[in-house]
C-alpha cells in the first residue's frame, strides 16, 4: 500500500470512530450530568443546576480532607519509590553477587493484583490478631494501632505502595543505567573523581530525563489510588484515609448520586492536570539544560 493510497482511509476510520464511541462520548455525557442535580436512590428526576455541584463539592470539607490525604500518599509513596528504586538500581548495577536473583525477586510484588496485596496486608496490620503485633507482644510491647488510627493507618498505606511499586522504578532506573556510556565514567576516573562526584556529575544528570517520566507516572497512577485503600481501612477510621478515588466510589456506587459524582469526577481531573503541568512546567529548564 502506497503512503497517500486512499484504501488506508477504509481501515484507519473505523478505528478512529470506535475510539470516539467509547472516550469522547463518555466524557461528554459524564461532563453534561456533572452540571446536574441527578440522584438514582431515592428517584429524582434531573434537573439542571449548573455550576451547583462544583460549588458544593467546593465547601466540602470531606473533599478537601480527600485531597489532602490522595496528595500525602502519592507524594511520600512516590518520593520513598525513587529514592529506594534508584538506589537499588545502581547496586544492581554494580554487578552485585546474585545480581539475577535479586533482579527476579524484586520485581515480583509488581506482578501481584493490588487488591490481593491489600488483603495480605490487612491481615499482616490487623491490631488484635495480625502477625506483627504478636511479634511485638513477644517482646513485652504494647500493639500498635495499625489500622485503627488515622496516622498509622495513612503509613501503613504508604508502606504497601512503596513494597508493591518500587520494583517499577528499579526496573525504569536499571535499564537507564545500562544505556549510560562507560567512556564518560572512565574519563572521570583518569580525573581521580570519586563515587560521589561521579553520581552526582554524572550519573544523576544524565538520568534525569527519565527519572522525571518515572516520578510523573508514579504521581499520576498515585493518585488513582483505590483498591488497595479500599481493603485495607475503606476509607477509615472515619474518612482519616479516604482518597479521591474512594470518596468517588462511595457517592457514585453507594448513594448513586451521579450529578455530584461525575462534579467530583471532572475536579479530580482538574487537579490532575494542574499538578502535571507544574510539575512539567517545574522540571522543563533542568531538562532543556540536558539536551
Amino acid at each position: 500500500m502506497m503512503r497517500n493510497d486512499p484504501i488506508k482511509h477504509v481501515f484507519i476510520w473505523p478505528a478512529v470512530l470506535v475510539v470516539l464511541a467509547i472516550s469522547i462520548f463518555p466524557l461528554i455525557y459524564s461532563l453534561t450530568t456533572s452540571f446536574l442535580s441527578y440522584r438514582l436512590i431515592p428517584p429524582i428526576p434531573p434537573r439542571v443546576v449548573w455550576l451547583g455541584n462544583y460549588a458544593t463539592l467546593l465547601q466540602e470539607p470531606r473533599f478537601w480532607n480527600a485531597i489532602f490525604t490522595t496528595t500525602m500518599i502519592a507524594f511520600i509513596a512516590v518520593g520513598l519509590q525513587y529514592a529506594i528504586g534508584f538506589g537499588v538500581a545502581l547496586a544492581l548495577n554494580a554487578r552485585v553477587p546474585g545480581e539475577r536473583l535479586f533482579r527476579v525477586a524484586l520485581l515480583l510484588p509488581m506482578l501481584l493484583a493490588p487488591v490481593a496485596v491489600a488483603l495480605v496486608a490487612r491481615m499482616m496490620f490487623n491490631p488484635t490478631m495480625g502477625p506483627l503485633n504478636q511479634f511485638l507482644s513477644k517482646f513485652g510491647l504494647v500493639n500498635l494501632p495499625f489500622l485503627t488510627n488515622g496516622h498509622w493507618a495513612l503509613a501503613c498505606i504508604i508502606a504497601v505502595e512503596v513494597w508493591q511499586w518500587t520494583p517499577f522504578v528499579i526496573l525504569m532506573m536499571l535499564a537507564g543505567l545500562q544505556t549510560l556510556p562507560e567512556d564518560v565514567y572512565e574519563a572521570a576516573e583518569l580525573e581521580n573523581a570519586s563515587a560521589w562526584q561521579q553520581f552526582w556529575g554524572i550519573t544523576f544528570p544524565m538520568l534525569l530525563p527519565i527519572s522525571a517520566a518515572i516520578v510523573f507516572i508514579r504521581l499520576i497512577e498515585s493518585y488513582k489510588i483505590m483498591d488497595t485503600v479500599f481493603v485495607m481501612t475503606g476509607g477509615g477510621p472515619g474518612v482519616d484515609t479516604e482518597t479521591l478515588t474512594l470518596f468517588a466510589y462511595q457517592e457514585g456506587f453507594k448513594k448513586f448520586n451521579l450529578g455530584y459524582t461525575s462534579a467530583l469526577s471532572f475536579l479530580f481531573l482538574i487537579a490532575i492536570t494542574i499538578i502535571g503541568v507544574t510539575y512539567l512546567a517545574l522540571l522543563r529548564p533542568h531538562l532543556e539544560k540536558r539536551r
